[in-house]
This record gives C-alpha cells, structure tokens and sequence, in this order.
C-alpha cells in the first residue's frame, strides 16, 4: 500500500474526531520531542508525521476539495496548541497554514490549483514558503529575479536567502517578477512541487537563537514547469487579500501559545510557592503572574479582534466586494496586531522567567523557560517590526485612524 493509500484507508477513523482531539495527540508528540528538536536544530519530522496521521494540513481546505473547511479562529486555534509544546512545530504549521489560504482564496478559479487542493488534502502535502531574496531580503512586496514563461512553460531561478524547512516541503509556493522586463512590483507566485522538474541547492545555514527547528536555510532554487502553475492572481492581490492577514494571524496565534505555556510554567511555580506558605500572605511572583496574565489577555483581545475583522471582510469578498481586505485601515490593522504580539509574547516570557527564577533559567525542570525566550526573541525581526511600522507610517499618512469603538 503506497503513502496516498495508507493515509485515504486512515481517513475515515481520523474524520469522526473534532479537529482540536486530534491536535491534542499531535501536542503529545510534539512536547515529547520539542526540547530535542530546539537543542539539535533539527526539523520536527514525529511531529509533522503526527499532522498528517490526523489529517490536520489540509483542515483549511474546503470540504468540496477533500479538507474541512474551517474557519480563521478554529486554525489559529489549532495553531496555539500545538505552541504551547514546540515553538518550532507551531511556526511551521502557521507558515503551511498561510500558504494554504493562498489556495483557499485565490486558487478556485484555476483548475490546475483546485486540483492541488485535492491533492493537498488526499496526501496531507506540507506547503512552505521563497517570498525573500538575496538582494531585497524580507521585502516581499519585491522581487529581483523573474519568472520566464513560453509556449505554456515556465522557468525560474531564485536565490531564496530563507525558504523554512525548505528540504522537507512538498511544494515551495515562491515569488518572482511577472517577466523579465517587469516591475520589481510587479509579481507573481507560483507552486513548484517536489519532483523532477525543481532544484534545491542549500546555500545558507539556519543556526539561530531560537525557531531552531524551522531549519530555514538559504537555498539556489531552479525549477520549471507548466505555466497553469502560475496564481491567476498577481501577488500583489494575494498579499493584500490573504497572504497579509493570515501570515500576521497565525504568526501572533503561535507567539500567544509559547507564551501562554511560559505563563502556565510560571503559574504552577506561584501555586506551588502558595501551598508553602502558612501566614497567608502571597508568595514572591505572585503580583508578577498577574502582570503576565494582563499582557497574556491582551494578546488574546486583539488577536480575535484581527480574526473577526478578517473573518467579516472574507465575507464581503465572497459576496464579490474586496474593498475591505484591500483598504488602508485594514492593512493598518493587521500590522499593529504582528508589532504587538511580537513585542507582548516576548514580555510575557521575560516575566515568566522573573518569576521561575533559577528553575525558569535552567533547562530540563517542569518551569524552564529558555526556549520559550529564544523563540518568541525571533518575533520581532521576523519582518523586522521597524519594517511594519514604516509601512503602517505611509499608509497612516493617507487615510485617517479609526477612533470609534463601533465593530
């Protein structure tokens, strides 16, 4: 029985579960190995295993394409959860989610990408990600190299300094100019699978802080093939309308999870201080747990804010008006939610390991929090917040902040 097989025969037992059932057996995987896979900086293979078992890549997918059909929150859920146990699994998950909603909302009008989809969900495909280049780095709104298409074929080289966990992807959904002549601006995306017609040569070593797992080296990557693999859409609609939102949306999700666990480590440390204590009084770490619980709230608030206001625009969308994915406050919006969750997460941490003290600064006790702080120390520069925020500047100068407080 091939792969395909195996996992269409696993269907039918996985399926009768909630979604959130299944992440919880993947959670256990991924707590089991997650200290392994940050101090090796090895990719999470049991715990990507472990979500395609339950069939968890393809949730997104519309139930017309073999997937579910769930909504933003219910994935960026899912994505919490499984944070909560490895950073690095979390993020690679958010980072195939993204790109799924590329399929979602701009491929139905393709049958070559509706066909993907299908393929997606019947084999439980990891998508991932070349938008940044030598040359203009974590800009993706440009590119330097250019697609070249003729006679209903394409080629393209790229030098992707990032393409995370780019050696275990079964497509690499990447960036280019729409031809040689064109608009660094002027960009398409294309899906280029794993096989014969793509290669990878790594040129850059992912050994960082933290996200030690996500294994995002730097890679020369040729490929060629049918041109229907081109998004009808240009790049320029699909950042806008999906790839924007959901790339902020399920970035903050996994922040929220490693912070929440780090919260959670810190709150049994203060509930086991106060089960010594006999004068009554509240043990040291106490007023700083609440301080963390405030800051771990307000994540949450503006996280589901972001979720129901891209949930409505999606909506109009599919009523035929894209005004309100495309509009200035929206974009607004959605960054002030990226700088926020990076700059909170990263807080939440630092006060969890104020309060663990010692057993939250060495590694291998029930409150240690050092991955936690070496993972959620990427998310401020993972887009550079200085980035977002001269992006939100530009758009600030040309409409006006929303001051009311209506929905």
């Amino acid at each position: 029985m091939n792969v395909v097989s195996k996992i269409e025969a696993a269907a039918p037992a996985a399926a009768v579960e909630a979604p959130a059932e299944r992440m919880r057996r993947v959670v256990a995987v991924a707590v089991e190995h997650g200290d392994a896979v940050d101090r090796e900086g090895r990719f999470p293979a049991e715990t990507v295993e472990a979500l395609k078992r339950e069939r968890l890549l393809s949730v997104a997918i519309p139930a017309e394409y073999g997937g579910e059909g769930l909504g933003t929150a219910a994935v960026a859920d899912l994505i919490a959860q499984l944070a909560q146990a490895c950073g690095s699994s979390a993020m690679i998950y958010a980072m195939h989610q993204i790109k799924t909603s590329s399929f979602v909302m701009h491929g139905t009008g393709s049958e070559w990408h509706r066909a993907y989809m299908r393929r997606i969900a019947a084999e439980q495909l990891l998508m991932a990600s070349a938008t940044t280049e030598a040359g203009i780095g974590g800009n993706l709104r440009n590119s330097i190299c250019a697609i070249e298409v003729e006679d209903g074929r394409f080629r393209l080289t790229k030098e992707a300094i990032v393409i995370s966990y780019g050696n275990y992807a079964d497509a690499i959904l990447a960036t280019a100019r729409r031809a040689p002549d064109a608009a660094s601006s002027d960009q398409i995306m294309v899906v280029i699978p794993n096989d014969a017609n793509r290669t990878i040569d790594r040129t850059v070593v992912w050994d960082t802080l933290g996200m030690r797992g996500t294994c995002s080296d730097g890679f020369h990557l040729e490929a060629v093939g049918n041109a229907a693999q081109i998004f009808p859409k240009p790049f320029s609609e699909i950042a806008a309308q999906s790839m924007l939102a959901s790339s902020h949306i399920y970035w903050a999700a996994t922040w929220f999870g490693i912070a929440a666990d780090a919260f959670n480590r810190a709150q049994a440390f203060v509930k086991a201080a106060a089960r010594k204590q006999t004068d009554g009084t509240l043990p040291p770490g106490a007023l700083r747990l609440a301080e963390a619980a405030a800051k771990l709230q307000e994540m949450k608030g503006h996280l589901m804010a972001a979720i129901h206001r891209f949930d409505a625009a999606q909506v109009d969308a599919a009523r035929g008006d894209d005004a309100a994915l495309s509009s200035i406050g929206f974009a607004a919006e959605i960054n002030a939610l990226k700088v926020a969750a990076s700059e909170k997460a990263g807080e939440v941490v630092r006060i969890a390991l104020l309060v663990n003290g010692i057993l939250g600064y060495k590694n291998g006790t029930p409150f240690s929090v050092g991955r936690h702080l070496r993972d959620t120390a990427s998310a401020p520069v993972m887009i550079s917040n200085d980035r977002i925020l001269s992006n939100t500047a530009t758009l600030l100068l040309m409409s006006r902040f929303d001051t009311s407080l209506g929905g």
